[in-house]
């Protein structure tokens, strides 16, 4: 393997100069890119090597040397760790015209000269997400709800997903503690064992009915009725309750078979006032108002 201008563990000043998609801040020596979570272009970072590869590298923020005038404090740093909200230390409108650039790049690099207008924003840029996708693994004896670190199967235990409607986390908390107080078991990625991989929930934006999708191992599912019960009691706005089989060893969320109590379908509607039928297994716009 080729020598690079970096190796692991060296500390080492960096001027960031660029965002990755993923909201990673870029620095370049020698014009070997490293890639640095929690930085903003302009700022300068003493930085430690964490990982290297031929054409890149990864390091960890030691300390801010200098700051980017668009630095905000952030919110929880789990939500940079999980990807949740990579971006959470950027104030809101140089995430707008951070989206906007990176369209503009996306068409240079095809060579086209297309205009790109500001990116639209919202009035409020958090608890917006319509649809929920939790995984659930068993940590201390449980059944845990929250969300992988990037890039890894660890997961961090968490009950606010900050840019989910709040309603669909206090679904996915009801759901956990049924799954607990049952005895349901979580996922186990590594040996291939325990039931139930996810909770899926989905809210209408308008009509605010509920959907919730179990991904289960197998339809052996203990306590069904106890459990659909309990939602119902807890949850009155739901209207669909269904079993998702996946006992596939996969990183693929859903199966291809379902089972329902209720509709197999969520009805909302768009801002035109037409109705939309909101199933399972489809993706749907998770931010159904930008303005």
């Amino acid at each position: 393997m080729a020598k690079t201008p970096v190796v692991k563990n060296q500390e080492l000043e960096v001027e960031i100069e660029d965002l990755t998609y993923q909201g990673m801040g870029v620095a370049k020596v020698a014009g070997y890119p490293l890639f640095i979570e929690d930085t903003l272009p302009g700022e300068k970072a003493l930085v430690h090597v964490l990982k290297t590869e031929k054409q890149y590298g990864f390091a960890k923020l030691k300390k801010l040397e200098r700051t980017s005038p668009d630095r905000v404090d952030a919110v929880d740093h789990t939500y940079t760790q999980t990807g949740i909200a990579p971006l959470q230390h950027l104030a809101y409108p140089a995430q707008l015209k951070f989206k906007q650039h990176q369209i503009q790049e996306l068409f240079k690099k095809q060579g086209l000269d297309i205009p790109v207008r500001p990116t639209l924003g919202m009035d409020h840029p958090t608890g917006y997400r319509n649809k929920a996708q939790i995984p659930v693994r068993q940590i201390n004896g449980q059944a845990t709800t929250g969300f992988f670190k990037r890039r890894s199967h660890d997961m961090v235990p968490l009950e606010d997903f900050y840019i989910q409607d709040p309603k669909i986390d206090a679904a996915v908390i009801v759901v956990r503690d049924l799954l607990r107080k049952y005895g349901l078991t979580g996922y186990d990625e590594a040996h291939n064992t325990g039931l139930v991989r996810h909770i899926m929930v989905r809210r209408g934006f308008y009509t605010h009915e509920m959907m919730i999708v179990l991904v289960v191992t197998s339809w052996a599912v203990p306590h069904q009725d106890d459990i659909v019960a309990g939602i119902q009691q807890a949850l009155p706005e739901v209207t669909s309750i269904m079993l998702n089989l996946n006992d596939k060893r996969t990183n693929v969320i859903m199966g291809k078979k379902d089972a329902a109590a209720g509709r197999a379908f969520l009805p909302d509607r768009q801002a035109a006032g037409e109705h939309v039928p909101d199933l399972a297994g489809v993706v749907l716009p998770g931010q159904p108002d930008a303005n």
